[in-house]
């Protein structure tokens, strides 16, 4: 039998805020496959899971069911923005060891004999903090711009926002691809030379570059479904994004 609960909304089960209705609402009438997101994201407001659980459990969402999730980032509520802080935070630091451990630093750092195993995790965990930090408000100023170009009225941290939750590939690359990576090679991982050079290194490559691109799509759909924009518009947000972070490196190459 259905609980009386979910006939009749009460105060703390309405996961979409004020703004955020008044924002659906300028987008018009929803259609069926928003309305189908507007279920799946409110499906968290049952009075026992609370808006810090509800987006813990919408990280592993995020790789199975995108549109949900980013649907949910529409909401404005305070209680509800701040229990994301922490998903952010975990998402934006792995992606970010990620991309410390793919690097030609990395592959060679165990060379350097100050370095041993345990420093090198802690460079890791500290390098990764630094880089995922830094692509967090770098890459969510390049959706943002582009959202601007585009007309957006959404504010940078929901920019941010979004960029964090389609890192989420690349943050579940670490878990996935470094144990590999050591299971096949051990410790060549991070030496230079060794059996992890060849085809195993390409191939582990191509592996990476893949959820990189899975990240992408993510974020491409996070544009979309946030916005409630065509897939052209969307695409031309993220095409200018790339362009100024283009041009933001060759600035620097060129310093």
């Amino acid at each position: 039998m259905r609980s009386p609960s979910f006939d009749v909304p009460q105060d703390g089960q309405r996961t979409f805020s004020a703004t955020s209705r008044l924002y659906c609402a300028a987008q018009g009438p929803p259609s069926p496959d928003e309305a189908t997101l507007l279920v799946v994201a409110s499906s968290t407001t049952h009075p026992d899971l609370s808006p810090d659980r509800a987006w813990w459990l919408r990280v592993p969402s995020t790789l199975l069911s995108p549109r949900s999730v980013f649907f949910a980032l529409r909401d404005e509520d305070p209680d509800d923005v701040a229990a994301r802080s922490e998903p952010i935070l975990l998402m934006i630091w792995l992606a970010g060891i990620a991309t410390v451990l793919a690097s030609s630093t990395a592959g060679k750092l165990l060379d350097d004999p100050d370095y041993d195993p345990l420093l090198l995790a802690v460079w890791a965990f500290v390098a990764g903090g630094i880089y995922g930090a830094v692509g967090y408000f770098v890459i969510g100023f390049a959706v943002f711009f582009g959202g601007r170009v585009f007309g957006s009225l959404g504010d940078f941290r929901r920019e941010r926002q979004i960029v964090a939750f389609a890192a989420a590939p690349v943050a579940l690359s670490v878990l996935l691809l470094l144990p590999l990576r050591l299971a096949l090679f051990g410790g060549d991982t991070f030496h230079a030379g060794g059996s992890d050079e060849g085809t195993g290194e390409t191939v582990l490559l191509a592996l990476q570059l893949l959820f990189v691109a899975w990240s992408l799509v993510l974020l491409l759909i996070g544009i979309r479904v946030v916005h409630g924009w065509s897939w052209l518009r969307s695409a031309g947000v993220l095409g200018v994004g790339v362009a100024l972070l283009g041009a933001i490196v060759a600035l620097f190459a060129l310093v």
